[in-house]
C-alpha cells in the first residue's frame, strides 16, 4: 500500500501553480537584482581607476583595473588609525559583551536567586525606557569616558536584549547537569565555564556576531562622545566622506588626487573604504549562520 508521502509526490501541478511559481520566482529575482546590483557596482568601481570611472559607461566589470584606491586608503594615516581602532573595539567590545552578558544571564536564570524579580524588572524597564541622549551624555561624562577608547567598550558591555535571550536559553538547559557537577564539588563559576558555556555555542555565536556587526559599523558614539581624532572609527570616517560627496558631478570629475598619476578621486576612495568596511562581516557571517539560527530559536519557546 502506498504511503501518503509517495502519493503526495504524484500530485499533478495545475496551470495556476506554475503561473504563481513563475511570478514568485520572477519577483524574487527582480528584487535580488535591484538590491544586489548597487553593491556589486560599488565593488566594480572600487577596483577601477577613479578618474576613469567619472566618464561613466562601467556596469559589470572594471574598465581600468587598479588597486590604487585601496592602497591610498590604507596608506592614509587617518584611515589606517581608524581601521585599527575599529578592529580593537570590535574584538574587545564583542568579547566583553559576550562575557558579561553570559555571566549576568547565568545568575538571573537561577529561579532561587534572592531579589530575582526586582533585578528582572530593572532589566525589562531599562530595555523599554531610556533617559534620552542628554542624560546619557551626562552619565558618560560623569564616568570620565568622553574622549576615551573605553567609551566604545563600557556602555555596551551589557546588552539587555541579549541578556533576556541568554536567560531564557540557560533556563532551558537541563538542571541535572549543573546539579551533578555541584554534587561533585564544582562552584557556580566552574559549572558555567566547563558545563554551561561549552553547550551554549549557538547562543555565544549569536551574541558575538550581532555585537561585532554593531561595533564594526558604529559611528554614533564616536561623533558624540569623542573629539580626539586619534579615536575616529571607520564608520565615522565613512559618514564624513559620504557627507562630503554631495558635490556636483562636474566637481567630482575635476577633483582628482595628486597621487597615482591623478587617477584617484574622493569617490573612488570612498568606495574602497566601503568595501573594506563591509567585507569582513560578509566573510565571517556564513561561518556563524547555522549557530545564529539555532541561537535565536533555542530558548525562545518554553516546553
Amino acid at each position: 500500500m502506498k504511503t501518503s508521502i509517495e502519493f503526495s509526490h504524484k500530485i499533478k501541478r495545475t496551470q495556476e501553480d506554475w503561473i504563481i511559481d513563475t511570478v514568485v520566482y520572477a519577483l524574487a529575482i527582480f528584487i535580488f537584482i535591484i538590491t544586489f546590483y548597487p553593491f556589486f557596482l560599488s565593488i566594480v568601481l572600487a577596483f577601477n581607476e577613479g578618474k576613469d570611472a567619472t566618464y561613466g559607461g562601467i556596469y559589470f566589470w572594471p574598465r581600468k583595473f587598479t588597486l590604487d584606491n585601496f592602497a591610498e586608503l590604507l596608506n592614509d594615516p587617518a584611515w589606517g588609525k581608524a581601521l585599527l581602532i575599529t578592529v580593537l573595539r570590535t574584538v574587545l567590545g564583542t568579547g566583553i559583551t559576550v562575557f558579561f552578558t553570559c555571566l549576568v544571564a547565568y545568575g538571573l536564570s537561577a529561579k532561587n536567586l534572592i531579589f530575582r524579580k526586582f533585578y528582572m524588572g530593572m532589566v525589562i524597564f531599562s530595555m523599554y525606557f531610556s533617559g534620552g541622549i542628554i542624560p546619557y551624555y551626562m552619565v558618560i561624562r560623569s564616568m570620565h569616558l568622553t574622549n576615551s577608547f573605553l567609551v566604545y567598550i563600557i556602555p555596551s558591555a551589557l546588552n539587555t536584549f541579549f541578556l533576556i535571550v541568554a536567560i531564557s536559553f540557560f533556563q532551558d538547559i537541563p538542571k541535572d547537569l549543573a546539579e551533578s557537577a555541584s554534587i561533585d564539588g564544582a562552584g557556580e563559576l566552574t559549572i558555567l565555564r566547563k558545563i554551561i558555556l561549552p553547550i551554549s555555542k549557538p547562543l555565544l555565536a549569536t551574541i558575538a556576531i550581532f555585537t561585532a556587526v554593531t561595533q564594526w559599523n558604529s559611528w554614533y558614539d564616536c561623533a558624540f562622545f569623542t573629539q580626539n581624532k586619534a579615536l575616529r572609527t571607520m564608520g565615522y570616517l565613512l559618514m564624513s566622506v559620504i557627507k562630503k560627496s554631495s558635490m556636483s558631478q562636474s566637481n567630482m570629475d575635476s577633483y582628482a588626487a595628486s597621487v597615482a598619476g591623478g587617477t584617484i578621486t574622493t569617490v573612488s576612495v570612498q568606495l574602497a573604504a566601503m568595501i573594506v568596511a563591509v567585507a569582513p562581516i560578509l566573510l565571517i557571517y556564513p561561518f556563524f549562520q547555522r549557530y545564529i539560527v539555532s541561537g535565536l530559536t533555542l530558548g525562545s519557546v518554553k516546553g
